[in-house]
C-alpha cells in the first residue's frame, strides 16, 4: 500500500489522467484508482473531493449534473483545456523528480 503522504502532490495528476479518457464522478473514479493501482492505492473520499474543489477552482475541471437514473443525480467532472495543460506540465515535474530521487535509491544489502 502507498503512503498517502508520499502521493499527495499526485492525486490532482492521477484524477486528471483518468478525466483524459472520458467525463466521470467521484464514486467512479474512486474505483478506476483502486483498480489501475492494483489496490496499491486507494483514496479516502475527503482527499478526492477536496481535489475535485482545488481542480475546480484552478480552471482545471468542471463539473455538471448528470441525467439521474436511481436517486439523486451524480455531478460529474471533465477536463479542460487549462487541465490538460496542467495535467502535461505535472507530467514533466514527475519525470524530473523521478529522475533526482532514483540517483538515491540504491539497492542495501
Amino acid at each position: 500500500m502507498i503512503s498517502s503522504d508520499v502521493i499527495r502532490g499526485y492525486n490532482d495528476t492521477i484524477i486528471l489522467s483518468l478525466l483524459l479518457d472520458s467525463d466521470s464522478y467521484g464514486y467512479e473514479i474512486s474505483k478506476n484508482i483502486r483498480e489501475i493501482s492494483e489496490e496499491k492505492y486507494i483514496i479516502k473520499e475527503t482527499t478526492l473531493y477536496s481535489a475535485f474543489n482545488r481542480l475546480e477552482k484552478g480552471g482545471f475541471i468542471e463539473s455538471y449534473r448528470g441525467t439521474q437514473t436511481h436517486g439523486r443525480p451524480r455531478t460529474y467532472y471533465r477536463i479542460t483545456i487549462a487541465g490538460i495543460e496542467h495535467y502535461k506540465e505535472k507530467c514533466a515535474e514527475w519525470a524530473l523528480t523521478t529522475e533526482v530521487i532514483n540517483k538515491f535509491v540504491k539497492e542495501v544489502s
